[in-house]
């Protein structure tokens, strides 16, 4: 997080988090439109069923360590990106779910106790 005195931290733009976090299969099927390639043909040549590809480009699914790489290949991708962008939507997904959020309090209010 960028600190500036006399700032509040909030109101820098390099501390903004969108209100809808990106799904990595987003930029590969940003890519894949812009490319003019065919779902169904980048599935077979991948050796990946089409559901499968189709839900990981509509976020229905995550992109997996071993698909990141199967994208790295197909398409010049960087893999790491694309596990670090599907990390930080898990993260923002479970900070979303409030009845989680409450156990980790929960969790902490005991952990205070030792």
């Amino acid at each position: 997080m960028i600190e500036l005195p006399g700032i509040d931290p909030q109101m820098i733009a390099n501390n903004l988090e969108p209100a809808v976090p990106t799904h990595p299969g987003e930029i590969v099927k940003d890519e894949i439109e812009c490319r003019g390639l065919s779902q169904r043909k980048l599935a077979e040549q991948m050796g990946m069923g089409y559901s499968v590809l189709n839900e990981i480009l509509n976020a229905r699914r995550p992109v997996t360590e071993k698909t990141a790489m199967m994208f790295e290949a197909a398409l010049g991708l960087n893999a790491e990106t694309l596990i670090r962008l599907q990390t930080k939507y898990n993260m923002r997904a479970a900070r979303k779910d409030k009845s989680f959020m409450q156990r980790l309090e929960e969790i902490r209010k005991l952990a205070a106790l030792f």
